[in-house]
């Protein structure tokens, strides 16, 4: 009896080493198994996350686009004026959309990329386009021609804003900007329109203006940006007066003053980059 009870212990001893033999040969393989998946993870790097878009910069971006697509969508049923003034709101969404990305931290390659390519149609093709059927399309060649420098003259513009963005004064553009060249187009038909004039009427002044704004956008002039502008801080009371007077003159004959500001605003570059010539030269 105590023999047949020593060979039992035997065998239950002998049968739980080999158990724990087959346990830490599992735990090797299991520990061996998630060492090299690890090493692969390392190697491959962190798995890429589904990234989203901030919702709210991007918003007036859209807005931005469709008033400049419904700008061109106006101009080819003959409401000018109307494609005139979508543009001029698409600046106002253009300014914004910026401007809210900074004041609520949502900067992204993605937004930046975007309003890029809104600002070619909105600020390029739009303006060109409605100057084209207003008045160049009845000078032939040489109204598509002049059309095609200011689309030309706008990308040019954007693609060198876009390389230079990291490195170029903030205070300043090189060139003037395609929503000022826009503008310059823009409130030309609509102060034209609004005066009753016929783009045949007025086709060479358009011929002759419409290159002129893509020829300044891919110029060396400097413009002021007027992105030093702190809108968060406080300011004067006059400054608020001065605000509520400025939008009480663009009331009374908005067409002409937004063309007389940004054709000022035009000016500007080669004026003071004359200014500056003469005086260098006369010291």
């Amino acid at each position: 009896m105590s023999v047949r009870y020593a060979s039992l212990v035997k065998d239950n001893f002998m049968n739980d080493q080999d158990n724990k033999v087959v346990e830490l040969k599992d735990d090797i393989q299991e520990s061996t198994a998630d060492r090299q998946q690890a090493e692969t993870d390392v190697e491959l790097g962190p798995k890429p996350r589904n990234k989203g878009i901030y919702l709210l910069p991007n918003l007036f971006t859209t807005g931005a686009l469709f008033f400049g697509f419904y700008a061109v969508v106006a101009s080819m049923n003959g409401m000018f004026a109307n494609a005139s003034i979508a543009i001029f709101i698409a600046m106002i969404l253009d300014g914004l959309d910026g401007r809210v990305a900074r004041l609520t931290n949502t900067q992204s390659d993605f937004g930046a990329e975007y309003d890029s390519l809104a600002d070619m149609v909105s600020f390029g093709v739009a303006p060109a386009l409605v100057a084209f059927s207003w008045a160049l399309q009845d000078l032939g060649k040489v109204g598509w021609v002049a059309a095609f420098i200011y689309v030309a003259g706008a990308a040019l513009r954007l693609a060198r804003f876009n390389t230079q963005i990291d490195t170029a004064d903030k205070n300043y553009f090189t060139g003037l900007a395609s929503p000022a060249a826009a503008a310059m187009v823009a409130g030309t038909v609509w102060a034209f329109s609004e005066m009753g004039a016929a783009g045949e009427d007025v086709a060479w002044v358009m011929a002759l203006l419409v290159p002129f704004a893509g020829l300044l956008m891919v110029s060396n002039f400097q413009y002021h940006s007027f992105k030093g502008l702190d809108l968060k801080g406080k300011v004067p009371f006059v400054a608020m007066l001065a605000v509520v007077m400025a939008f009480a003159v663009v009331s009374m004959d908005p067409a002409k003053v937004l063309l007389c500001i940004f054709m000022a605003y035009a000016l500007s570059g080669p004026f003071v980059s004359g200014v500056k010539y003469w005086k260098g030269r006369d010291s």
